[in-house]
């Protein structure tokens, strides 16, 4: 062992805190190995975003098969794997359209884009989302927002306006909260 996480309180900004005090050094399948050899499963998955596991052989080598082709291509050109991965989504969804994006706070701030733009274009200028107290949306400044954590916006504050926790899964709280500035997509806030 080097002390990694010594180590690293001397040189990384930590935004989230770490409740773990293990340095994964490797992964295979459902299982993870700290640098001194023991092993865990892994249940986080990276939050979500690699829920596949490790190293599964098949993902191993399309990632290895993408790299030797292309890396990454700007936004400004077009790439067949984007467009066929794009025409797969809408193929076997109700969506007429995709975005990727690179994070989820990413994806979040388009989806709160998206419904501003409605909002502004559909129902007079609204522009607020309702969101659940406790909840987590990302680290971007209007995500923090967004978020329903009065402590997680403290530090950051003013936060961009806009923003209205209600307690999750209360219909009645959600509707109390829904005023004529309040951005739906696809509904009508009478019958909402």
């Amino acid at each position: 062992m080097s002390n990694w996480i010594e180590r690293e309180s001397k040189v990384y900004m930590n935004a989230g805190g770490r409740r773990l005090k293990a340095t994964i050094v490797k992964g295979q399948g459902a299982r993870v190995w700290d640098d001194s050899g023991k092993e865990y499963l892994d249940f986080i998955g990276g939050w979500a975003v690699t829920n596949l596991g490790h190293c599964h052989p098949a993902i191993t080598e399309a990632l290895v098969k993408q790299a030797q082709t292309l890396l990454q291509v700007s936004n400004d050109l077009y790439t067949i794997p984007q467009i066929e991965l794009a025409e797969l989504l809408i193929e076997h969804t109700c969506l007429d359209r995709v975005f990727f994006a690179n994070s989820g706070a990413e994806a979040n701030e388009a989806a709160i884009k998206l419904a501003r733009k409605w909002g502004k274009l559909n129902r007079d200028g609204a522009y607020e989302v309702i969101t659940a107290l406790h909840s987590f949306h990302g680290r971007t400044l209007s995500m923090v927002a967004a978020t329903g954590k009065p402590e997680g916006r403290a530090p950051y504050a003013p936060v961009p306006a806009g923003f209205v926790n209600v307690e999750f899964n209360n219909i009645g709280a959600i509707r109390q909260a829904t005023t004529s500035q309040t951005v739906f997509l696809g509904a009508d806030s009478e019958n909402a």
